[in-house]
């Protein structure tokens, strides 16, 4: 039988403890972040759609219908393969800029503050990790990729005097400054350990060789010899990948050709029409693969950075305990939050760790970093980079990311609908990940019900409650698969509507000390607290977690908190009284509950 933890939030009423004394260093601390991959998360427009041309696919490619079954293979996707793998990163539905900016009251109804792009630079992949160029957003982004390319090959690359605005950049500054009107911050993807072979610094390398301008810009192994008739050009890729080369560097620092570039399109971005004030550009940075680029470099552009915009963040991609060095050494203000998900993990799916075991882990995180620090690490559950939640759960016998990439590896991983007892566990999860020290992340569509595997079944197009699809039934590997019903889960998606809405209610939810005042078996309950500087004053969060399956019964001794009215915010329990000065909670299996003092 599945085993689902029963969270109960008991939360203190605090409408009187303003001000607080916060040490916020900008305005990320414990916001909420959404993710989003652009291609997949709304079509604005069907007259942006890649080309087959542009994308290097033959004449038979087609667009992909928005709604089919993710696993049913098209004539054409037939044609390429037998292999689902084969073809399914070829694949291109027309997802856009102009849809995020339809999109933006949704996010806004859902509680968002920061929303985090994948890369949107022009690039020919779907996932565009792969820049042709950093000055502009991807051409089919915008509304008239013909009259983009005519824009961008007017221009010097190497030359910002000639720079112009796409189709393409005017959505996106457009989108930021409708996101801005909302409250709502952007940050996107800078990949700056490598670029596309299609980059235009490259492409000239590949034609000058040795005497390309830009020949010192890559990690060249060897130019071509022009009086033998073998290629001799070869270069470092990115982890060996040929596709993604490598920028050089020297002098533990990137070399100067790219360094400078990547420095005007950290301006071009940051204040776009270049007058002093920033609040017309993005409001941060997440930088992929950190650890792939030197300390030098980070230090120098971090300075660039914060004469730009002071407030702006920086994240960096950092999966193990080397974020401790990129945030005191490097100059990065968060990380997104693997080691957090490891644990949550281990704990609320896997269930291999005990409540200490998980206390440790909770409290080893913490101390790595001050509090003002802990409040911004992006706190997520999943990713681009990993499984969907929802089917983390359903494989929840697994380690985290093992064997969850399955186009690698053939073998048992359910690739099905989660259950309603799953669909439980998920609110659990999520409902401990909102009241954690930190700022929670929602990958795309986790709010909505979808599920699928790693890369690429963790980017199937955005499931939308005004759009019908088709039911999935087909199967990656031709196996028999029960139907399931794709649609958009209201219920799921007011559940993170609520606790959204909760943070922003309840500041000790966002700015809390975390103490933890039980962890024993499959029994936590932690406190978040915070004080008012001039009385003393104290509010406080209980979260109290009983991860068994079974009816279980917990005393919390808490000379601080008195006999008062409750009332049930969200969700519900068994039975919750008052015992010899402690809350006594009769603890029900598969729920969780939240309340709030009288």
């Amino acid at each position: 039988m599945l085993r689902i933890c029963t969270l109960i939030v008991v939360i203190l009423s605090l409408n009187s403890f303003f001000p607080f004394s916060l040490h916020a260093q900008n305005n990320f601390n414990g916001q909420v972040w959404y993710q989003i991959f652009p291609e997949r998360f709304a079509n604005g427009s069907d007259e942006n759609n890649p080309t087959a041309e542009h994308i290097g696919e033959g004449e038979n490619w087609e667009i992909s219908r928005w709604t089919k079954d993710w696993y049913q293979r098209e004539d054409w996707e037939q044609r390429v393969s037998t292999n689902f793998y084969d073809f399914a990163t070829k694949r291109r539905y027309g997802g856009d800029l102009v849809g995020v900016v339809q999109k933006l009251d949704y996010l806004k109804s859902l509680g968002v503050d920061v929303i985090y792009f994948n890369p949107v630079f022009d690039a020919r992949t779907m996932h565009k990790y792969d820049a042709t160029h950093y000055r502009h957003i991807d051409r089919f982004f915008g509304t008239d990729p013909a009259k983009d390319t005519n824009i961008i090959e007017s221009e010097k690359p190497a030359d910002p005097e000639t720079w112009q605005w796409t189709t393409a950049d005017s959505v996106f500054l457009n989108l930021i400054e409708e996101a801005h009107s909302r409250n709502i911050k952007i940050v996107i993807d800078g990949v700056f350990n490598h670029t596309g072979r299609e980059f235009w610094a490259f492409q000239d390398i590949i034609k000058h060789q040795e005497k390309s301008e830009f020949a010192d810009w890559y990690d060249v192994i060897s130019f071509d010899d022009s009086a033998t008739e073998e290629n001799e050009f070869d270069y470092h890729g990115w982890w060996g990948y040929k596709g993604l080369p490598e920028f050089k560097e020297s002098d533990e620092n990137m070399n100067p050709g790219p360094k400078q570039h990547i420095f005007e399109i950290t301006r071009r971005w940051m204040d776009p029409n270049g007058d002093g004030n920033p609040e017309d550009g993005i409001d941060g940075w997440r930088l992929d693969m950190a650890e792939d680029v030197s300390q030098n470099f980070w230090l120098d552009w971090h300075k660039l950075v914060r004469d730009i915009n002071p407030e702006a963040i920086t994240v960096a991609e950092v999966w193990d305990d080397r974020a401790v060095l990129f945030i005191k050494e490097y100059g990065f203000d968060a990380v997104m939050n693997y080691r957090f998900t490891k644990a949550t993990h281990k704990f609320f799916i896997k269930q291999e760790t005990d409540a200490n075991t998980f206390r440790i882990e909770l409290t080893h995180l913490l101390n790595d970093f001050d509090h003002p620090t802990n409040l911004k690490l992006l706190n997520m559950m999943d990713s681009h980079d990993t499984e969907r939640l929802a089917s983390m759960i359903v494989n929840r016998n697994r380690d985290f990311k093992e064997g969850s990439k399955i186009r690698q590896v053939e073998d048992t991983y359910d690739v099905r609908k989660p259950n309603e007892s799953e669909i439980k566990l998920q609110k659990v999860i999520s409902a401990f990940q909102f009241m954690w020290t930190g700022s929670p992340m929602i990958y795309y569509g986790t709010e909505a019900g979808m599920w699928g595997a790693d890369d690429p079944d963790d980017r199937k197009p955005m499931v939308w409650p005004e759009l019908e699809y088709d039911d999935e039934m087909n199967h990656p590997f031709s196996r028999y698969k029960k139907q399931d019903k794709v649609s958009f889960n209201h219920d799921l998606h007011q559940h993170y509507q609520q606790l959204a809405e909760l943070r922003k209610s309840e500041p000790p939810i966002i700015y809390g000390e975390v103490t933890v005042l039980h962890a024993a078996g499959d029994l936590l309950a932690f406190e978040r607290s915070i004080t008012k500087k001039d009385s003393g004053e104290k509010a406080s969060v209980i979260f109290v977690a009983n991860r068994s399956a079974e009816t279980k019964s917990l005393t919390i001794n808490h000379a601080k908190h008195e006999q008062k009215t409750i009332t049930k915010l969200l969700g519900n329990t068994l039975e919750t009284e008052w015992k010899e000065g402690g809350m006594h909670i009769k603890l029900a299996p598969f729920s969780f509950t939240i309340y709030k003092f009288d």
